[in-house]
Formats: C-alpha cells, structure tokens, sequence
C-alpha cells in the first residue's frame, strides 16, 4: 500500500491488523481518508472499528461497497464537557421518558433508514449490522440505544453505535421531529453520555465534527493525530 495514491484505494483485513500497515501507511498519511472493500464479515467489520476506522457504504455503479474513513478531524466528548440546556433538564427530570439498550434494534433501524432520503445503512450493511448487535464479540459490542414516551410507548429517539477499546463511536440516529417531541433526541443525546460515563466509557467518539448539534452538547473538534493520540492512551494499546 503506497502513501502516494491519490484514488480510493482497496483496503484488506490483512492491512487492517497489520500494525506495520497502519502506523507507517495508514494513519500518517493525511491525503487518504476513505478506503473501500467488498468484505462485509463481522471479522473485517470489526478489525476497521477496533483500528479506528467508522465504515459507511457507497453504492458504486449498483454494488453496495464498504467504504471505511480515516477521518481527517473527530467530533469527541469528554463528560465533563456535558453541556445540558434548561429544557432537556427539564425534560429529564420528568417521568414522562424511558430510556434503553437494544431491545428495539430493527425499529431503531428501520426509523433511521426512513430518516435520510440517502441513508447508508441499507443491503448487507444493514444486515451486518443486525448479526453484530445479536452476537457477542471480543472488545467489540455494537448496540441501539432507544427513547420512548413512557405515557404511550412510542419510540422518539435513537441510535446505533459500538464501543471497542472501552470508547464508544456514534454511526446514526433519528429523533421524532413533532414539534410536541422539541429536544427529545438532545435528551437522548445526554442520556446516552450519562450512561456511558456510569459505565466507565472513557469518551465518545461521534464522528464527523461539522454538525452544530455536536458542539451544543460539549464535543471538541481533534485531528486525526490528536485524535489517534486521544485512542491509544484511553484503549488497549492497538496502535503500537
């Protein structure tokens, strides 16, 4: 794999777990940062998670292919940056809500596919993401997190994500835009955070750090160095 390929280059799960691959090729090199494959295993999902990868899809010419990212900058959220504003405060300190963890993954799905006009998560994607949420996995669980209006059981708010390395990385979410459903889904935001710090998640990693509502809740903006820094000195020692 050569640092001077300006094209999407194909990644494999050789490169993935070669440490050499990554530390010499991979991370250093700024003018690449999405990769792509046609392997949809659990196995290469999770070796580009575990690696620091957050793999979306693209549909190239009618085949769904997996492109994994590099990001050049990271949106990450230290609890002790928490913002909580006075409305979501109120609404959490309200009975009316229930918050919990995989135990409506397909409505969570479904709800985010029905969100974006272009959604990602679809064909084997979707599928991968199913099997992943169902099975257990070393140094890896990918789970829904979901809000409900405790009064009728209707599901609001929600999203998938996984936690590898004891850090937990954002992938999509939906919120109910009903003007009677206003910040339920920062209340989710928050409550998620909440019960991440109680867990002994060292940080969240949401990704992409050019949407408004991330900064709103307390996320910094890292560089990829920064970031990979950040990664190493909170996980399992990955990257050496």
């Amino acid at each position: 794999m050569s640092t001077e390929q300006k094209e999407i280059p194909y990644i494999t799960l050789d490169n993935v777990t070669d440490s050499d691959v990554l530390n010499r090729y991979i991370y250093p090199n700024m003018s690449i940062n999405y990769y792509w494959s046609d392997d949809f295993s659990p196995q290469m999902y999770i070796a580009l998670a575990q690696a620091g990868f957050i793999s979306v899809t693209h549909n190239h010419e009618g085949r769904l292919l997996l492109l994994p990212e590099m990001q050049t900058h990271y949106a990450v959220l230290d609890y002790e940056n928490l913002r909580i504003g006075k409305r979501v405060a109120k609404l959490q300190r309200s009975s009316r809500y229930r918050l919990a963890f995989n135990t409506g993954f397909n409505e969570v799905l479904s709800s985010i596919q029905n969100a974006y006009e272009d959604c990602w998560i679809t064909g084997e994607y979707a599928e991968l993401m199913k099997d992943l949420s169902q099975n257990s996995y070393e140094n890896f669980e990918l789970f829904s997190t979901e809000l409900y209006d405790e009064d009728n059981g209707t599901l609001i708010a929600g999203e998938i994500g996984y936690i590898t390395h004891n850090v937990y990385t954002s992938l999509s979410g939906f919120h109910n835009p009903s003007k009677g459903y206003n910040n339920w889904g920062t209340l989710q935001l928050v409550l998620l955070a909440q019960h991440l710090e109680e867990q002994g998640v060292r940080f969240w990693n949401l990704g992409h750090p050019y949407m408004e509502y991330k900064a709103d809740l307390g996320a910094k903006i890292l560089n990829r160095a920064d970031f990979l820094e950040k990664w190493k000195n909170n996980t399992s020692n990955l990257l050496d």
